[in-house]
């Protein structure tokens, strides 16, 4: 059976496909894609093209519905909404690596499950239960989802970012101090915030700025929570600050979980911990992502999360 699906070029460009699929084989599952997120490995693809040497599977931030089983599978029935999958209309799985989604009014681009998976590493690494103040720096998508979290705790957070109408949608996600650098004396903030004693700051940025901005504000024997990923073969650090200040550097990437992380981030979102309604900017259709990948790069001053539909909503009122 044949389905669509993309290819990322070389110079950045989107390419749509078609592929054959298979019978799902022993353990394994057949998805029909429903839709999928846009990551930050997407966008910076096709911002940087052939710079950014890792080729994963088109997409990574898929949810879909079961359509058929393979020899053993035991454990899931035709019809399950399934955490898996990418911007492919169907495609098989192994079924140790799906998640089994819970019945839901949601629609499918508020069931995008592996960044909030990911923001259940990055909160796990907090320490909120003796923190009395965190910084978060950056208030893009993971750092409003990190947020969320945040928010949840005891903790005074104090929010940062360049971009306004993103420190708006902070605060109206429960943030209560919200700074502007771009607006702001950077060198003044910093001052205030070091002299706060900040316990944890949590830099999403992706950036040095963001990372310098850290090493600044952080308490001696405080931690930084480096979750945003500086992308790039080389990032600098100022060695005699780490030293002095003996402060803990924690990498929060998917690959430091300290559990499992999709079952808890699929039961927050359920329970509505996790809140994707007000952070999805953008849905489009798999025709409509190169057009849409096209303005994120050039700059759309209104994107915060896109999630891409691979079956129209009248043919899943349909099947349903």
């Amino acid at each position: 059976m044949n389905a669509r699906s993309i290819e990322y070029q070389a110079d950045g460009a989107i390419k749509l496909v078609e592929v054959s699929v298979p019978e799902p084989g022993p353990d394994e599952i057949q998805v029909q894609g429903l839709a999928c997120g846009i990551c930050s490995w997407d966008i910076g693809h096709c911002k940087l093209g052939e710079k950014m040497k890792a080729t994963p599977p088109p997409g990574h931030e898929g949810v879909g519905r079961i359509v058929k089983l393979g020899a053993n599978v035991t454990n899931f029935a035709e019809g399950d909404r399934v955490a898996s999958g990418g911007f492919q209309t169907l495609h098989n799985q192994s079924a140790t690596r799906v998640h089994k989604l819970p019945d839901s009014s949601l629609p499918d681009e508020h069931w995008i499950v592996e960044p909030v998976s990911c923001a259940v590493t990055g909160l796990d690494h907090c320490r909120l239960e003796s923190s009395k103040r965190v910084v978060l720096i950056g208030c893009g998508f993971m750092g409003l989802l990190i947020l969320q979290g945040l928010v949840r705790s005891d903790a005074e957070i104090i929010g940062i970012d360049i971009d306004q109408k993103r420190l708006d949608l902070a605060k109206s996600l429960g943030l209560r101090e919200a700074h502007n650098v771009a607006t702001t004396d950077a060198d003044v903030l910093c001052q205030d915030l070091e002299a706060r004693y900040v316990d944890v700051v949590v830099d999403t940025s992706g950036s040095q700025q963001g990372l310098d901005m850290a090493t600044k504000i952080v308490r001696p024997a405080g931690i930084i929570n480096l979750f945003g990923w500086i992308k790039g073969e080389a990032a600098s650090f100022a060695p005699t600050a780490w030293h002095m200040k003996g402060f803990t550097l924690v990498n929060s990437s998917p690959s430091a979980q300290i559990r499992e992380p999709f079952e808890p981030a699929i039961q927050m979102i359920h329970e509505g911990y996790f809140d994707l309604a007000p952070l999805v900017s953008h849905v489009v259709t798999l025709d409509e992502y190169p057009a849409l990948m096209q303005r994120i790069v050039q700059g759309d001053p209104d994107y915060v999360k896109g999630v891409v539909r691979l079956v129209s909503l009248l043919d899943e009122i349909a099947e349903r």
